[in-house]
């Protein structure tokens, strides 16, 4: 938010110096504004027992982890997670969002354990993998850098 807000100021200020500010040229900012701010929201993702929400500007995707058909890791460097669940939702998040979060990836990880147990999730198990080899990486990074050794 603050990030957009200096924007809209610095483009008003510019356009005021240069004795070029109008009321069109003010709505045009604006709307830079509003499309600068719609990219840089992030999501907000939230997970209880047996599900998993991720929250945009506009619309909000919720599965059931315990009744996942499916799981995609796609990318390396900009990856994204895609999950299916038994009811035909679909849910696609940043994995570093989980990396940053273990909690959320706990639920996750809970959740799957049971499509698991049920044989609901067919496929993406090498994927759910290599995402806690990384969690567990970075986990342990943390907790060494938090205690002076690394």
């Amino acid at each position: 938010m603050g990030c957009t807000l200096t924007f809209f100021g610095m483009a008003l200020l510019v356009d005021w110096d240069g004795h070029t500010l109008t009321p069109a040229r003010t709505l045009l900012w604006l709307a830079m504004t509003a499309v600068l701010f719609t990219i840089l929201l992030p999501q907000r993702v939230t997970a209880g027992p047996g599900w998993l929400a991720v929250r945009g500007l506009v619309r909000r995707q919720q599965i059931r982890t315990d009744a996942l058909v499916a799981v995609h890791l796609y990318g390396d460097l900009s990856a994204h997670l895609i999950l299916r669940d038994t009811d035909g939702h679909r849910l696609e998040l940043d994995p570093r969002t989980l990396i940053a979060n273990p909690l959320l990836w706990h639920e996750l990880d809970s959740g799957v354990q049971r499509s698991r147990e049920r044989g609901t999730l067919q496929e993406g198990t090498d994927a759910l993998e290599r995402l806690r080899h990384q969690i567990d990486d970075a986990t342990a990074r943390a907790v060494l850098r938090a205690s002076g050794i690394y």
